[in-house]
Protein backbone atom coordinates (compact mmCIF):
# COMPACT_ATOMS: atom_id res chain seq x y z
CA UNK A 1 0.00 0.00 0.00
CA UNK A 2 2.97 2.22 0.05
CA UNK A 3 3.19 2.30 -3.25
CA UNK A 4 -0.07 4.15 -3.78
CA UNK A 5 -0.61 7.34 -4.58
CA UNK A 6 -2.86 10.19 -2.76
CA UNK A 7 -5.13 9.99 -6.17
CA UNK A 8 -6.16 6.15 -5.52
CA UNK A 9 -6.32 6.54 -2.21
CA UNK A 10 -8.61 9.30 -2.50
CA UNK A 11 -10.69 6.89 -5.41
CA UNK A 12 -10.85 3.86 -3.36
CA UNK A 13 -12.05 5.14 -0.42
CA UNK A 14 -15.26 6.91 -2.04
CA UNK A 15 -15.76 3.78 -3.71
CA UNK A 16 -15.63 1.87 -1.04
CA UNK A 17 -17.45 4.39 1.61
CA UNK A 18 -20.19 4.58 -1.51
CA UNK A 19 -20.58 0.93 -1.89
CA UNK A 20 -20.83 0.43 1.66
CA UNK A 21 -23.21 3.06 2.48
CA UNK A 22 -25.82 1.85 -0.48
CA UNK A 23 -25.30 -1.83 1.25
CA UNK A 24 -26.46 -1.00 4.60
CA UNK A 25 -28.87 1.11 2.97
CA UNK A 26 -30.24 -1.87 1.15
CA UNK A 27 -29.72 -4.32 3.89
CA UNK A 28 -31.70 -2.09 7.03
CA UNK A 29 -35.10 -0.72 4.61
CA UNK A 30 -35.46 -4.65 2.98
CA UNK A 31 -37.12 -7.66 4.94
CA UNK A 32 -34.89 -10.56 3.68
CA UNK A 33 -32.74 -10.73 6.94
CA UNK A 34 -34.32 -13.88 7.84
CA UNK A 35 -36.07 -16.50 6.25
CA UNK A 36 -38.19 -19.20 8.09
CA UNK A 37 -40.41 -22.22 6.49
CA UNK A 38 -43.01 -24.72 9.33
CA UNK A 39 -44.76 -27.80 8.55
CA UNK A 40 -45.40 -31.24 9.83
CA UNK A 41 -44.29 -34.40 8.10
CA UNK A 42 -46.98 -37.25 7.05
CA UNK A 43 -46.63 -40.79 8.11
CA UNK A 44 -48.19 -42.20 4.74
CA UNK A 45 -46.22 -41.07 2.54
CA UNK A 46 -43.14 -39.30 4.31
CA UNK A 47 -44.25 -35.68 2.69
CA UNK A 48 -43.78 -32.35 4.18
CA UNK A 49 -46.53 -29.83 4.18
CA UNK A 50 -45.84 -26.48 5.00
CA UNK A 51 -47.66 -25.02 7.75
CA UNK A 52 -46.34 -21.60 7.61
CA UNK A 53 -43.38 -19.96 5.84
CA UNK A 54 -42.16 -16.08 5.96
CA UNK A 55 -39.26 -13.38 5.81
CA UNK A 56 -38.30 -10.99 8.29
CA UNK A 57 -36.88 -7.64 8.10
CA UNK A 58 -36.42 -4.97 10.81
CA UNK A 59 -39.33 -3.29 10.29
CA UNK A 60 -41.74 -5.89 8.59
CA UNK A 61 -42.46 -9.71 8.44
CA UNK A 62 -44.40 -10.94 5.08
CA UNK A 63 -46.02 -14.78 4.97
CA UNK A 64 -45.55 -16.42 1.81
CA UNK A 65 -47.30 -19.65 3.22
CA UNK A 66 -49.74 -20.78 5.67
CA UNK A 67 -53.03 -18.94 7.18
CA UNK A 68 -51.57 -15.65 7.05
CA UNK A 69 -50.21 -16.11 3.15
CA UNK A 70 -49.53 -12.92 1.32
CA UNK A 71 -49.64 -10.78 4.71
CA UNK A 72 -46.94 -8.25 5.34
CA UNK A 73 -47.31 -6.60 8.71
CA UNK A 74 -45.02 -4.21 11.21
CA UNK A 75 -42.70 -5.49 13.40
CA UNK A 76 -43.80 -3.66 16.48
CA UNK A 77 -41.59 -2.19 18.63
CA UNK A 78 -44.27 -1.48 21.61
CA UNK A 79 -47.34 -3.88 21.16
CA UNK A 80 -47.67 -7.09 19.96
CA UNK A 81 -49.21 -7.96 16.12
CA UNK A 82 -52.34 -9.59 15.44
CA UNK A 83 -50.66 -12.47 13.60
CA UNK A 84 -50.91 -16.14 13.87
CA UNK A 85 -47.97 -18.25 14.18
CA UNK A 86 -47.79 -21.88 14.41
CA UNK A 87 -45.50 -22.28 17.10
CA UNK A 88 -44.35 -20.15 20.40
CA UNK A 89 -40.36 -20.59 19.83
CA UNK A 90 -40.97 -18.95 16.13
CA UNK A 91 -42.73 -15.84 18.02
CA UNK A 92 -39.88 -15.76 20.20
CA UNK A 93 -37.77 -15.46 17.69
CA UNK A 94 -39.73 -12.52 16.01
CA UNK A 95 -39.07 -11.11 18.76
CA UNK A 96 -35.75 -11.65 19.76
CA UNK A 97 -34.10 -10.27 16.80
CA UNK A 98 -35.78 -6.69 17.50
CA UNK A 99 -32.93 -6.35 20.45
CA UNK A 100 -30.73 -6.06 17.37
CA UNK A 101 -32.25 -3.37 15.60
CA UNK A 102 -30.71 -0.14 17.30
CA UNK A 103 -26.68 -0.89 16.10
CA UNK A 104 -27.94 -1.19 12.15
CA UNK A 105 -29.41 2.50 12.20
CA UNK A 106 -26.42 3.87 14.29
CA UNK A 107 -24.25 2.08 11.57
CA UNK A 108 -26.18 3.79 9.16
CA UNK A 109 -25.95 7.08 10.90
CA UNK A 110 -22.07 6.67 11.20
CA UNK A 111 -21.41 5.70 6.95
CA UNK A 112 -23.41 8.79 6.65
CA UNK A 113 -22.03 11.12 8.49
CA UNK A 114 -18.58 9.73 7.00
CA UNK A 115 -19.38 9.64 3.61
CA UNK A 116 -19.93 13.34 3.79
CA UNK A 117 -17.24 14.40 6.04
CA UNK A 118 -14.34 12.22 3.38
CA UNK A 119 -15.86 13.88 0.07
CA UNK A 120 -15.41 17.32 1.90
CA UNK A 121 -12.44 16.19 2.55
CA UNK A 122 -11.58 15.64 -1.12
CA UNK A 123 -12.44 18.78 -2.06
CA UNK A 124 -10.78 20.39 0.23
CA UNK A 125 -7.54 18.33 0.63
CA UNK A 126 -5.52 20.86 2.32
CA UNK A 127 -7.88 20.03 5.41
CA UNK A 128 -6.19 16.79 5.99
CA UNK A 129 -7.21 16.10 9.72
CA UNK A 130 -11.07 15.83 7.65
CA UNK A 131 -9.50 12.36 5.97
CA UNK A 132 -8.53 11.15 9.73
CA UNK A 133 -12.09 12.01 11.03
CA UNK A 134 -14.01 10.24 7.94
CA UNK A 135 -11.76 7.16 9.17
CA UNK A 136 -12.69 7.20 12.44
CA UNK A 137 -16.55 7.78 11.63
CA UNK A 138 -15.83 4.40 9.14
CA UNK A 139 -14.56 2.22 11.57
CA UNK A 140 -17.04 2.85 14.89
CA UNK A 141 -20.06 2.29 11.74
CA UNK A 142 -18.59 -1.48 10.85
CA UNK A 143 -17.77 -2.25 14.57
CA UNK A 144 -21.35 -1.01 15.36
CA UNK A 145 -22.99 -3.01 12.54
CA UNK A 146 -21.06 -6.58 13.29
CA UNK A 147 -22.26 -5.94 17.00
CA UNK A 148 -25.64 -5.72 15.83
CA UNK A 149 -25.39 -8.71 13.37
CA UNK A 150 -23.50 -11.01 16.17
CA UNK A 151 -26.26 -9.94 18.71
CA UNK A 152 -28.72 -10.74 15.49
CA UNK A 153 -27.46 -14.26 15.10
CA UNK A 154 -27.35 -15.15 19.17
CA UNK A 155 -30.74 -14.42 19.48
CA UNK A 156 -31.53 -16.66 16.67
CA UNK A 157 -29.52 -19.56 17.88
CA UNK A 158 -30.33 -19.29 21.31
CA UNK A 159 -34.28 -19.98 20.74
CA UNK A 160 -33.52 -22.66 18.05
CA UNK A 161 -31.53 -24.60 21.00
CA UNK A 162 -34.05 -24.23 23.14
CA UNK A 163 -36.92 -25.55 20.00
CA UNK A 164 -38.22 -28.89 21.08
CA UNK A 165 -38.00 -31.85 18.77
CA UNK A 166 -40.37 -33.30 17.61
CA UNK A 167 -40.13 -35.92 14.67
CA UNK A 168 -43.32 -35.05 13.27
CA UNK A 169 -42.18 -31.60 12.68
CA UNK A 170 -40.06 -29.89 10.78
CA UNK A 171 -38.36 -26.41 11.09
CA UNK A 172 -35.91 -24.60 8.50
CA UNK A 173 -34.15 -21.14 8.75
CA UNK A 174 -31.64 -19.52 6.69
CA UNK A 175 -30.03 -15.61 6.17
CA UNK A 176 -31.50 -14.14 3.66
CA UNK A 177 -29.71 -11.73 0.84
CA UNK A 178 -30.51 -8.33 3.47
CA UNK A 179 -28.17 -9.87 6.10
CA UNK A 180 -25.93 -11.52 3.56
CA UNK A 181 -25.48 -7.22 2.50
CA UNK A 182 -25.41 -6.54 6.12
CA UNK A 183 -22.58 -8.25 6.06
CA UNK A 184 -20.35 -6.88 2.95
CA UNK A 185 -21.18 -3.55 3.91
CA UNK A 186 -19.06 -4.31 7.14
CA UNK A 187 -16.27 -5.40 5.14
CA UNK A 188 -16.53 -2.42 2.98
CA UNK A 189 -16.49 0.16 5.59
CA UNK A 190 -13.88 -1.32 7.35
CA UNK A 191 -11.68 -1.30 4.43
CA UNK A 192 -13.08 2.59 3.39
CA UNK A 193 -11.60 3.25 7.22
CA UNK A 194 -8.27 1.89 6.93
CA UNK A 195 -8.06 3.82 4.07
CA UNK A 196 -8.77 7.22 4.99
CA UNK A 197 -6.51 7.28 7.50
CA UNK A 198 -3.71 5.48 5.37
CA UNK A 199 -4.90 8.91 3.14
CA UNK A 200 -4.55 11.05 6.04
CA UNK A 201 -1.16 9.79 6.81
CA UNK A 202 -0.22 10.32 3.64
CA UNK A 203 -1.14 13.92 3.48
CA UNK A 204 0.41 14.94 6.27
CA UNK A 205 3.81 13.53 5.20
CA UNK A 206 3.62 15.31 1.82
CA UNK A 207 2.96 18.09 3.50
CA UNK A 208 5.92 18.36 6.58
CA UNK A 209 8.27 17.22 2.94
CA UNK A 210 7.31 20.20 1.11
CA UNK A 211 6.72 22.76 4.22
CA UNK A 212 9.54 25.15 4.43
CA UNK A 213 12.07 24.99 7.54
CA UNK A 214 11.56 27.67 10.22
CA UNK A 215 15.36 28.83 9.90
CA UNK A 216 14.23 30.34 6.25
CA UNK A 217 11.66 32.97 7.61
CA UNK A 218 13.40 33.03 11.11
CA UNK A 219 17.62 33.65 10.21
CA UNK A 220 19.55 34.02 13.24
CA UNK A 221 22.43 36.52 12.89
CA UNK A 222 25.28 37.19 15.38
CA UNK A 223 24.79 38.92 18.35
CA UNK A 224 26.25 41.99 18.19
CA UNK A 225 24.41 42.84 14.96
CA UNK A 226 21.67 45.44 15.33
CA UNK A 227 19.39 43.63 13.34
CA UNK A 228 20.17 39.99 15.08
CA UNK A 229 16.54 40.52 16.36
CA UNK A 230 14.41 41.58 13.50
CA UNK A 231 13.48 38.34 12.00
CA UNK A 232 13.23 36.70 15.47
CA UNK A 233 10.87 39.39 17.06
CA UNK A 234 8.76 40.74 14.25
CA UNK A 235 6.50 42.85 16.23
CA UNK A 236 9.46 44.80 17.77
CA UNK A 237 10.07 48.66 16.05
CA UNK A 238 11.87 49.27 13.28
CA UNK A 239 14.58 50.80 13.08
CA UNK A 240 16.00 48.87 15.84
CA UNK A 241 17.10 51.39 18.90
CA UNK A 242 20.55 52.69 19.12
CA UNK A 243 22.98 51.28 21.51
CA UNK A 244 24.63 53.01 24.24
CA UNK A 245 28.73 54.22 22.83
CA UNK A 246 31.25 52.64 24.55
CA UNK A 247 34.16 55.00 26.66
CA UNK A 248 36.54 53.72 24.33
CA UNK A 249 34.68 55.18 21.31
CA UNK A 250 34.48 58.38 22.73
CA UNK A 251 37.20 58.77 23.55
CA UNK A 252 38.36 57.90 20.06
CA UNK A 253 36.02 60.56 19.30
CA UNK A 254 37.03 63.11 21.20
CA UNK A 255 40.93 62.76 20.10
CA UNK A 256 40.08 62.77 16.14
CA UNK A 257 37.85 66.21 16.93
CA UNK A 258 41.07 67.55 18.72
CA UNK A 259 43.58 66.74 15.48
CA UNK A 260 40.93 68.50 13.16
CA UNK A 261 40.71 72.01 14.63
CA UNK A 262 43.03 74.41 12.98
CA UNK A 263 45.89 76.44 15.48
CA UNK A 264 45.25 79.57 16.71
CA UNK A 265 47.81 82.80 15.82
CA UNK A 266 51.23 82.86 17.43
CA UNK A 267 51.64 85.13 20.80
CA UNK A 268 54.74 87.43 18.70
CA UNK A 269 52.05 88.27 16.40
CA UNK A 270 49.37 89.77 18.94
CA UNK A 271 52.35 91.25 21.03
CA UNK A 272 53.34 93.65 18.00
CA UNK A 273 49.88 94.36 17.12
CA UNK A 274 49.82 96.20 20.58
Amino acid sequence: MSSCSSRALTILSTVFGACGLLLVGVAVSTDYWLIMVEGIILQQNQSMEVKMALHSGLWRVCFVAGSENGRCVASEYFTEPEIEITTENTANILKMVRTATPFPMVSLLFVFTAFVISNIGHIRPQRTILAFVSGIFFILSGLSLVVGLVLYISSINDEVMNRPREPEQFFNYHYGWSFAFAASSFLLKEGAGVLSVYLFMKRYAEEEMYRPHPAIYRPRLSEGSDYSGQYLHPESSWPPPKRGRRTSEASSDISIQLNQTPPGPPKYLDQSKR
